[in-house]
């Protein structure tokens, strides 16, 4: 009998596969207390998306949202 487990992706799978292209440039360092998010967006909506995006495969992780808004990043 075979078993598979299923495996939660990883915080930095599910941003590099966002629909939103902003959202795949951005850096994700995990290691097993927290997750940090890292870069530039063009809006605070998609600092906002970025966060939730990466909120459902933290686990008992900490999230630290170190993205920057910036107007100009698109």
């Amino acid at each position: 009998m075979s078993t598979c487990t299923d495996f939660a992706p990883e915080p930095a799978d599910v941003l590099t596969s966002s629909p939103l292209g902003q959202l795949r440039r951005l850096v994700v360092e995990a290691d097993a207390s927290r997750v940090i998010i890292s870069g530039q967006v063009s809006s605070y909506y998609l600092k906002q998306m970025a966060q939730e995006t990466v909120r459902p495969v933290l686990g008992d992780r900490t999230l630290l949202n170190n993205v920057e808004v910036c107007p100009d990043a698109a």
